[in-house]
């Protein structure tokens, strides 16, 4: 078994065969997955899935590139919508400033109140950052990320101060498809100094599929071929890998069974 920690099944890309997709991740031993939420707009359809069957968990929250469309949103609407019985994090949340779909204001509020409704909550704040590694480590600090509330750097690519500075505070990580890209050589060196107790697999479906299926619509059935990317720059045997992060992923969503 092993666990897939992020998720986009409620989405139009898996509308037609959504119960194929989780009877193919079933089959190659992908029993539990955390699907997450991108805009609270789409927390209904979220939850549904996770509603639908027992190994599928969710979370609430906002991403940086529609922050725009949530810039006013709260913690107490967050932690409200968080007291689901199947919602576990919150999140996907965090600062993009690559595409600047979102402007940097509406980023920083949105954000906060995700912060917030974590630090009340307890619930872990799943963190995605990209081009905003200054930023970044100046808000985690000042809140007290990895003290006064648990956190997850997800799918991690970003640059070496900041991920050194996660790994001190306690924080979790992430590894996706792209461990196993041919050029992404700076991407295995983070990863190969991130802590070996605070590590999980994640596909990020339908995104960033893993070689070799990369290029196509990915799935949580290819979450093997992460793992095995993992094991290699890890060092560790399959089992060793599976037992590691299916650990993390429980050790740090409590609401999550297993």
């Amino acid at each position: 078994m092993i666990i897939d920690s992020h998720v986009n099944l409620h989405g139009e890309k898996f509308a037609e065969d959504l119960d194929a997709v989780i009877a193919r991740a079933h089959e190659v031993g992908v029993t539990h997955m955390l699907n997450i939420c991108c805009n609270i707009n789409d927390f209904e359809a979220v939850v549904k899935v996770a509603e639908d069957h027992d190994n599928i968990w969710a979370t609430v929250g906002t991403h940086p590139h529609d922050a725009k469309d949530n810039p006013d949103i709260t913690a107490d609407q967050l932690i409200e919508m968080a007291a689901h019985p199947k919602v576990v994090g919150i999140g996907e949340t965090g600062y993009d400033f690559h595409y600047g779909y979102s402007s940097q204001d509406d980023q920083v509020k949105n954000f906060a109140a995700h912060i917030e409704a974590s630090r009340q909550s307890q619930l872990p704040l799943v963190i995605h950052t990209r081009e905003a590694d200054d930023l970044m480590l100046q808000t985690l600090k000042e809140s007290g990320a990895g003290r006064d509330y648990p956190a997850l750097l997800h799918c991690y690519t970003s640059g070496q101060d900041l991920a050194e500075w996660a790994a001190e505070a306690g924080l979790y990580f992430s590894v996706s498809g792209i461990v196993t890209f041919k050029t992404a050589h700076d991407v295995r060196d983070r990863i190969k100094a991130m802590p070996d107790d605070r590590i999980m697999l994640e596909t990020d479906c339908p995104y960033l599929a893993p070689v070799p299926y990369r290029g196509r619509r990915n799935e949580p059935s290819y979450l093997p071929h992460v793992a095995e990317g993992l094991a290699s720059v890890k060092g560790w045997t399959a089992e060793e890998t599976a037992q590691r992060t299916n650990a993390a992923v429980f050790n740090l969503f409590k609401k999550m069974t297993p």
